[in-house]
């Protein structure tokens, strides 16, 4: 069995490279740390470090094992405040990831209402995350469950995910464009227009399905700019720069000045996901993923938005 004193001090040696300051650091001598790690060696049958009079480094397979280290100390600390949670009465607290659209969408404010509303004790931690970053934290137990715009593949072995919710887009257009007094919108109107862009941090994926389904409409945009933030693009339109196109979630955050318009002909949708590990250590991570899940259900079945005419310009 391993000692979590001991990986601590490989960590801690791993980091500084140096025996002695590693020895400074966590307020011991020098001596009984360099038995530790020479324990923890044998113990493994590995070999840690490479030593030299000046310092040491790791090796290959040292550094494989201080990434694991470092995952298996994150979910140890966890899983001790989770108990100290537990022997408190509490239910142990949640760890959610989450991408801006889980929050545009309402998806994550609807869910968290309802948590509060049946267990007003439970603390929460947000960590706004990209998604591949969500789904290390998911692997490493530091996260309960992720909001994020791709899933993890379908064959996972540690992981599984539910569609949660796939937002129509809208699009967005200074308040004086000529577009915004036509009754209805046809794709050869946006074809000579130019376009602000969302380019998605998170994954290009998004990106090349939007322009793909462009494409599919009629039209390609003629791309003037670019922003990485769908908020951002709105100001910009705001500004007369531009058109964009962002999801519905955000008809409530356009800046004055700019019209919302929907598209019933354009398909493409942002998609929300949840995913989770598939070993459920507490009731109340499954609870929350079935209000988060019933929610989004809920809010799909509620119907489209319905936009108001435009006006003359």
């Amino acid at each position: 069995m391993l000692d979590i004193r001991q990986l601590q001090y490989f960590v801690a040696v791993a980091e500084e490279e140096h025996v002695g300051r590693a020895a400074e650091r966590l307020h011991i001598s020098q001596s009984p740390l360099s038995r530790q790690i020479a324990q923890l060696e044998e113990k493994l049958g590995l070999t840690l470090f490479e030593r030299s009079q000046q310092r040491i480094r790791l090796t290959r397979d040292g550094r494989t094992f201080l990434t694991e280290t470092r995952a298996f100390l994150v979910h140890a600390t966890r899983l001790e405040a989770m108990a100290r949670r537990l022997g408190r009465g509490d239910e142990g607290g949640l760890c959610i990831g989450y991408i801006d659209n889980a929050m545009h969408a309402g998806v994550l404010p609807d869910g968290l209402r309802t948590l509060r509303g049946e267990r007003p004790q439970v603390h929460v931690a947000l960590y706004n995350m990209h998604s591949a970053e969500q789904i290390e934290g998911l692997r490493q137990r530091s996260l309960d469950i992720a909001l994020l715009c791709e899933p993890p593949a379908p064959d996972d072995a540690d992981l599984d995910s539910a569609l949660v919710r796939r937002d129509p887009m809208l699009l967005a257009l200074p308040d004086g464009h000529p577009l915004a007094a036509l009754p209805a919108l046809a794709p050869a109107d946006l074809a000579a227009q130019d376009w602000i862009l969302v380019r998605h941090k998170d994954t290009a994926r998004q990106h090349d399905n939007f322009i793909a389904e462009c494409a599919r409409a009629g039209f390609t945009p003629r791309v003037r700019m670019e922003a990485t933030e769908p908020l951002t693009a709105l100001g910009l339109v705001g500004a007369g720069l531009g058109i964009a196109m962002v999801q519905q979630g955000l008809r409530h955050q356009a800046p004055p000045g700019v019209v919302l318009r929907e598209l019933p002909w354009f398909s493409y949708r942002t998609p929300l996901w949840a995913a989770w590990h598939r070993i459920n250590l507490r009731p109340l991570v499954g609870d929350f993923r079935a209000m988060l899940l019933a929610g989004a259900n809920a809010s799909a079945d509620s119907g489209q938005i319905v936009m108001s005419a435009p006006q003359p310009a």
